[in-house]
């Protein structure tokens, strides 16, 4: 079986971060988010891979390549318009060759368990005279944000996209197995009132038609649709990794079992480091600061004297200053945090942080959720990033700020600071 991964959006709803890299490329756990998928697909026997690519497809290309580095072989289709996921689809049709297909959606990371149970879904019903497809399933806290699924029996009788009324819980996750028959319907396919082919359409044509699909439960499932989803995934994937050493770590630092230091790395004295946590190559870390469990480092990082890190992702190349307080945040590439730089993430009615998100501003479900930095960002000395916070990319936070709303790209924050001299006589 050959595999689709669509990986061509915008990833409006994950901005500031996609203004400089796709969505697929954002960091989880020490990979790129597309890294794990293209492992999930090779763990499952899954080599011949087909991606869709549009926005940012230069920089998911210059890293894939033939996908050799990775044990498997690339190829990729270039959707010129994003005129929706079941345009995408239809691009592969030669590629596929006549044959079923499994699709996924390349902001969708799931665990491996449950992508194995999705081919033993299809060697039960894969034989089944009216077999259109299987479909993967998910409940979710917040059905109105979701395609919800409806079931006769073992089947799908209805997808009904973002309900204004809750009658089920059970989300469509974005992941598909597809007899090739699938094309037929997506010819058939109108566009929405958003301008797009959607694939859940397609699908409901594909039912009417007389096709079953069927539905396979996920047991983790993390749609990289929002900032904060990043940590949700991030969370899940370094609990499952190995500790290991690469690097130098002084005498009087000390690490957990389940922490990962790359090549080159130096761990300096007075470090204390739980996991899970991932830390990169050519990183150096302390002394004396504190990192906390679930804390992505990338390649090339210092995190200075007595920093305290806690649940977030610090991107490549990135220094932040001693003194300083990272929790529950995403920090881009290539920024540099001033010293004694505060970043809260805790509101003080403790109630849900919110944030805007694609034009609106909606609750995290989190209690505690710092601050999104972009690239290339840099923060004066004690400054202060309240909570819910985005700032873009290349912009600038003056010494001693108290950033409250989002700033925009290439954008300055600073305050103005008002000196007062009076004549003074020490007795």
């Amino acid at each position: 079986m050959k595999a689709v991964i669509l990986a061509a959006g915008l990833g409006t709803r994950m901005r500031p971060l996609t203004f400089t890299k796709p969505k697929f490329l954002l960091p989880v756990a020490g990979k790129p988010a597309l890294d794990h998928v293209l492992l999930l697909l090779k763990n499952v026997g899954i080599d011949e891979i087909a991606m869709v690519v549009g926005y940012g497809r230069e920089q998911i290309v210059e890293r894939y390549g033939d996908g050799s580095r990775l044990g498997v072989k690339l190829r990729y289709l270039y959707q010129k318009k994003l005129l929706g996921t079941a345009n995408a689809v239809s691009l592969v049709e030669d590629f596929v060759g006549g044959d079923r297909f499994l699709v996924m959606n390349g902001d969708t990371l799931v665990d491996q368990e449950s992508l194995d149970t999705l081919l033993k879904r299809y060697e039960e019903v894969g034989s089944s005279k009216d077999f259109g497809g299987i479909m993967a399933t998910i409940e979710v806290e917040e059905p109105e944000q979701f395609g919800i699924v409806f079931l006769k029996g073992r089947k799908v009788s209805e997808i009904v996209e973002k309900p204004k009324r809750i009658k089920s819980r059970l989300a469509n996750a974005g992941i598909y197995i597809f007899d090739p028959t699938i094309f037929e319907s997506i010819k058939r396919t109108k566009k929405s009132k958003r301008g797009e082919y959607e694939l859940t359409t397609s699908m409901k044509i594909f039912i009417n038609s007389g096709k079953a699909i069927y539905t396979s439960p996920l047991n983790l499932w993390a749609d990289i649709g929002r900032p904060w989803d990043l940590l949700v995934a991030n969370e899940y994937f370094l609990r499952g990794q190995r500790g290991e050493v690469h690097g130098e770590v002084e005498v009087g630092a000390y690490i957990e079992d389940n922490v990962y230091v790359g090549k080159s790395s130096r761990i300096r004295s007075g470090s204390y480091i739980l996991g899970p946590t991932y830390i990169g190559k050519d990183c150096d870390i302390g002394p004396n600061c504190f990192i906390r469990p679930c804390t992505s480092i990338g390649d090339d990082v210092r995190i200075g004297n007595a920093v305290e890190v806690k649940n977030s992702i610090i991107m490549d190349h990135t220094n932040i200053g001693h003194l300083s307080y990272v929790g529950d945040s995403v920090i881009g590439s290539n920024c540099n945090l001033g010293a004694g730089t505060t970043i809260a993430n805790l509101r003080l009615d403790e109630k849900p942080v919110k944030m805007e998100v694609g034009g609106r501003v909606i609750s995290s479900g989190r209690r505690k959720l710092g601050t999104i930095i972009a690239d290339n960002v840099r923060t004066g000395v004690n400054c202060t990033i309240n909570v819910g916070v985005k700032i873009g990319p290349d912009s600038a936070v003056g010494p001693g700020a108290v950033v409250y709303k989002d700033v925009s790209p290439n954008t300055m924050v600073f305050v103005k600071p008002v000196m007062v001299e009076r004549e003074w006589k020490p007795e």
